[in-house]
């Protein structure tokens, strides 16, 4: 093989790799400035930035921005509060996988380097002087602290020394391991969330303890561009960023090739923003963190105070979900008003899905009543596309509710053609239905009777759609489910569940130059009934007769004084036996535990205790408890007397549907206001007392054919059912002055012919007409009192808005 001796000539030279004296020159020179420039560096840091780093206090005494934090008495996780949502968890309680993905993608020599790579930043000045811009990173974790911890996030070479400096300083105050705990509860993740474990809530709704190698290495992705790489904003660039992490997790064998397998096969369940919670509780804590802040200012949302409420979690899901039912329920007998709007759908695929994106940006979708664009429409089948622009069908019983919409006839605000936007919802079966978001309002509020400790609450429909809190924030007519108490004053006159009073036509003077009032029922009066049964079809006549005989001025002191209510907000007029008052749900169940618990005065409480980020208690509920330290307000014959009552309404009365619960330990009463303005259902069993309310924030008739007994009640016993399951049954004993004759109770001192008021307004010819089955002849129609009734009461909406002059019932 021959070699040759001879120097190749220039171009050979440059082919083979030879530089040119000139570029090497260059190169050379280049190298030196970079030497003496990074030198200078190093002077200007150590006698400029160094002396005027920042205290490590911050990090050495770790306290962050941790938001109000409110938990279920289960210790569910209801809500927080906060401009960032953080967690802390220590170091041994994140999983390995969570540390090695982080690590893996953010540091690989994180426990192997000093706290900073100088290899990575010479490297990155070179790009930034080459380039130059500021471009490069090369930050360690150790840096990354520095710069969350301590300074901003602009790219400049006097940031970066101070980085580097600080990260020098806080290795040598933190181990490792404190440092890397410091940074997995620090960093930003996106959508206000801080740390790894308010992460892995806000995106998969767990605890970080729970979340998958899959789910690991999508947070692990996130610190880099948390807005560029967020699974919400961005799933796909998620997603390949994810599958980038996995791999390198495997090039480094952090995991094995089967778990990359799996792990890179895991189809992720993200969750959308406001959804990160098990359990519907917004008006919760909503309640909460007013109170909260009452006492604690702008603390409120930074120093870690946590709240645990009376709430059970299970209960206020049984709520939840039996409001949104009902309010569905009757929205669906009610007929379809539409399509929310109507846009035209371009042809090009491209410009109908922006399309599509832009009219769904203004219809948020409502829990599981999700917005859809119909794509087109046939006889027996619509498409729609979904947000995620899935295109589903809709069939059969899916379109029953909007079959006339769907007709060419249709009026033009209610037809359902192609570009309309609609709702939809799956069924139990999982098939789409085309619905519509309500316009009544609903609320529920179950406590127990014993101490008032408050068990569920749901304040309205939904919470984003209008945060105004029905329970503790809707004054409105209570109609009859206020007789109770009308009856429970009588007792103390001498009236018993068999005391006889006549249910005929009645006419009061209404005042100077004012028609007489004659209050009416729906039905045909039946003329003289025990108190029982009147009480059983909510007679209203035979109510308006007893408030008579006792006294009106004697029953408002007796009722506000027993059982709560605002005495100027109960009519000292005869109507109020109608409930021509105001009231709201939360007191009207305060109410009606007077009767549960045996004749005792508690005041509803939301909060067990205060405790902050330390968990030192700050401070502890110290409820009124009944037999204890809560005042008596009710003998215990007349609260044992009343549920005796209110248990035959709720087994053969207006209130019979709660039989359906299949419990004989239920008492309740129905409760419709004039024109069903109202709808209400008031019971309970000895450990819950349960109002549920139906109504317009603007008051409005719910319909000719509408009742407490179809509105509310099947709420109470949707949640009722699931509340009271494996609860055993309880029967009140008869406690002391209270006799039994003929199985009607009586009090001991008012039995017949001892003091009893019976036969009260019962005439020789009612008493005839009674027995032989005969009609009287006065049998006035219709089913309101007359609208000038004295002290007739209005109703209010949210805002207290007076309407027209009510105080006339239906009497349900």
């Amino acid at each position: 093989m021959h070699f040759s001796s001879t120097p190749p000539s220039g171009s050979l030279r440059r082919q083979r790799g030879f530089l040119n004296p000139n570029i090497a020159k260059f190169l050379g020179l280049s190298i030196l400035g970079l030497g003496i420039a990074g030198a200078l560096l190093v002077v200007y840091a150590l006698i400029f930035i160094n002396p005027r780093l920042p205290s490590l206090d911050v990090i050495t005494d770790y306290r962050p921005k941790i938001p109000l934090r409110i938990y279920s008495e289960d210790k569910v996780l209801l809500g927080e509060f906060g401009e960032e949502k953080r967690s802390l968890v220590k170091l041994d309680d994140i999983p390995a996988d969570v540390k090695n993905a982080v690590l893996a993608i953010e540091d690989y020599r994180f426990y192997q380097h000093g706290g900073i790579d100088y290899f990575g930043i010479a490297r990155a000045l070179v790009a930034d002087v080459l380039r130059g811009t500021a471009s490069q990173g090369a930050s360690t974790i150790t840096m990354q602290v520095a710069r969350n911890v301590f300074l901003t996030k602009e790219k400049t070479i006097t940031r970066k020394l101070y980085e580097v400096l600080l990260a020098n300083k806080i290795e040598s105050a933190l181990t490792k391991d404190q440092i890397l705990e410091v940074y997995m509860n620090q960093i930003y993740l996106g959508q206000r969330a801080f740390g790894f474990a308010a992460a892995a809530r806000t995106y998969f709704g767990k605890d970080l303890k729970d979340v998958s190698l899959a789910e690991a290495a999508m947070l692990a992705g996130l610190p880099k561009a948390p807005s560029a790489y967020n699974p919400v904003v961005n799933p796909k660039r998620a997603h390949i960023r994810q599958q980038y992490i996995l791999q390198r997790m495997l090039d480094v064998g952090f995991i094995t090739q089967a778990q990359y397998d799996q792990a890179s096969k895991e189809e992720l369940k993200v969750r959308s923003p406001g959804t990160q919670y098990s359990v519907h509780a917004e008006y919760v804590n909503e309640m909460v963190r007013q109170m909260v802040y009452a006492q604690y200012k702008e603390a409120t949302y930074t120093q870690g105070i946590v709240v645990t409420t009376t709430i059970d979690s299970a209960g206020q899901k049984a709520a939840y979900d039996a409001v949104r039912k009902g309010v569905m329920d009757y929205d669906r007998r009610h007929g379809y008003r539409g399509p929310e709007e109507t846009i035209d759908l371009p042809s090009d695929a491209d410009e109908r899905a922006q399309a599509i994106d832009d009219v769904m940006d203004d219809h948020p979708d409502n829990d599981d009543i999700v917005a859809a664009v119909v794509v087109s429409v046939q006889a027996k089948e619509v498409q729609a596309t979904l947000r995620n622009g899935e295109t589903v069908s809709i069939r059969g019983e899916g379109l029953r509710f909007v079959a006339g919409a769907l007709s060419e006839k249709a009026k033009k605000e209610v037809r359902i053609k192609a570009g309309s936007l609609v709702r939809l919802m799956q069924d139990a079966k999982n098939n789409w239905q085309i619905v519509q978001l309500p316009q009544v309002e609903s609320a529920l509020v179950s406590v127990t009777p014993q101490n008032g400790a408050i068990r569920a609450l749901v304040g309205g429909f939904d919470f984003t759609q209008n945060n105004f809190n029905h329970v503790t924030q809707a004054w409105r007519q209570p109609g009859s489910t206020f007789k109770p108490f009308i009856y429970s004053a009588a007792l103390e006159k001498g009236f018993a569940p068999a005391s006889i009073v006549n249910d005929a036509p009645v006419s009061y003077p209404a005042g100077a130059g004012q028609p007489n009032w004659e209050p009416k029922d729906d039905e045909t009066p039946a003329g003289p009934m025990t108190v029982r049964t009147a009480l059983q079809k909510s007679v209203n006549l035979v109510a308006i007769r007893t408030l008579d005989n006792i006294g009106v001025p004697y029953a408002q002191d007796f009722i506000t004084n027993s059982f709560g209510f605002d005495k100027d907000k109960v009519p000292p007029y005869l109507p109020m036996a109608l409930g021509a008052g105001q009231t709201n749900p939360l007191q009207l169940t305060a109410a009606y535990s007077v009767f549960a618990n045996g004749g005792y005065r508690i005041n509803p409480y939301l909060i067990t205790q205060i405790t902050d980020a330390r968990g030192n208690v700050l401070s502890k509920a110290a409820p009124l408890v009944a037999d204890d330290n809560a005042p008596r307000v009710l003998p215990a014959r007349n609260s044992y007397i009343m549920t005796n009552l209110l248990k035959s309404v709720a087994q053969r009365g207006t209130g019979a549907r709660s039989n359906s619960i299949g419990r004989t330990d239920l008492a309740g009463k129905t409760g419709t206001t004039n024109e069903a303005i109202d709808g209400w259902f008031a019971g309970y069993q000895r450990t819950l007392a349960t109002v549920v309310w139906m109504g317009y924030d603007q008051p409005k008739s719910l319909g000719g054919m509408e009742f407490g007994a179809q509105l509310a009640l099947p709420i109470w016993v949707d949640y009722m059912g699931k509340a009271l399951k494996g609860v055993p049954a309880y029967d009140m004993p008869a406690p002391d002055g209270v006799r039994i004759i003929d199985g009607e109770p009586y009090y001991d001192n008012f039995t017949p012919g001892n003091g009893l008021v019976t036969n009260l307004g019962v005439t020789v010819v009612d008493a005839i007409s009674n027995f032989f089955g005969w009609t009287p002849s006065q049998t006035p129609g219709g089913n309101a009192a007359a609208p000038n009734a004295p002290g007739s009461a209005q109703p209010s909406g949210p805002a207290q808005k007076k309407g027209p002059t009510e105080g006339l019932y239906q009497g349900h």
